[in-house]
């Protein structure tokens, strides 16, 4: 993999964050750009991944002059479904602990 791959993995990740907040179930209470950003670093990573890994199938697909291997997109997929769980489980934890701490008529904060 070149430079030019992990730029387009970048680029491809923000598409790839939307699809696995798509994928996961139920809600999520993370934003559109924490979800973004996710799903770039899971791009990187599974792109990182499938070249330490030598992972290559015989099934590519074209997409704004890129060439990309769907064996590789799903690696991508699956790491970004697990960093977006991760993200809104985390978030849902401070939360709901922020909840049980603070009644509603709490002017304080």
């Amino acid at each position: 993999m070149q430079f030019q791959d992990y730029l387009a993995a970048i680029i491809f990740g923000a598409i790839i964050g939307i699809v696995a907040r798509v994928i996961l179930p139920g809600r999520q209470s993370i934003g559109i750009i924490l979800t973004t950003l996710i799903g770039m670093g899971a791009a990187v990573a599974g792109t990182w991944a499938a070249d330490r890994w030598e992972l290559s199938s015989k099934y590519h697909f074209t997409a704004v002059g890129h060439t990309y291997d769907w064996l590789v997109v799903g690696v991508q997929v699956g790491i970004a479904v697990v960093g977006v769980g991760l993200a809104a489980a985390i978030t849902r934890v401070f939360r709901s602990d922020d909840h049980h701490h603070h009644s509603r008529y709490d002017y304080d904060r």
